[in-house]
């Protein structure tokens, strides 16, 4: 803590050396927070790049790529939901049958078998999402939509009537 503009704690002195309940004089802590402050600077910096600076907008939703992007994620889970589940019950029989002749192998390939089911499942739920929530997304937008040129409309109205 400080004493009289004196620091008593252990704290870096200089770059490469380190007091243990030294003294240290105010000005050189506040020179070495100064210099550690400028280090950290450079180094917390968030990712991204300046915003831009003439005011034009960068959210730009275009329909026709949601519905396309949703359209595929329903078409992948319905070719998944179909092809996806052809080698199931052969596997489950087969795992079955290795296991009731004592073989090792019957219980991995069970293993196996629910490991695809999980996985195909999991596949199926994410493509369902995807494709919802694009829906979902696109018929959003496009009532924002309505509602904003709705706004519009309304302040051109009012601006005709000061004009």
């Amino acid at each position: 803590m400080s004493n009289g503009g004196v620091v008593r704690q252990a704290m870096p002195c200089r770059q490469d050396q380190f007091y243990e309940g030294g003294i240290m004089a105010w000005d050189e802590w506040e020179h070495l927070k100064a210099e550690s402050a400028q280090r950290q600077s450079a180094r917390m910096r968030l990712n991204g790049t300046p915003g831009a600076s003439d005011g034009a907008a960068d959210l730009v939703v275009n329909r026709d790529d949601l519905g396309a992007i949703g359209h595929e994620a329903y078409q992948l889970r319905s070719r998944l939901t179909r092809d996806g589940d052809h080698a199931r019950p052969a596997t489950f029989d087969a795992s079955i049958a290795l296991m009731n002749g004592n073989f090792t192998s019957g219980t991995e390939l069970l293993k196996v078998h629910d490991r695809w089911n999980t996985q195909l499942r999991t596949l199926l739920d994410a493509c369902a999402r995807i494709s919802n929530h694009l829906d979902y997304s696109k018929s959003a937008h496009a009532k924002d939509d309505v509602r904003i040129g709705g706004d519009l409309l309304s302040v051109s109205k009012i601006d005709e009537n000061f004009t």
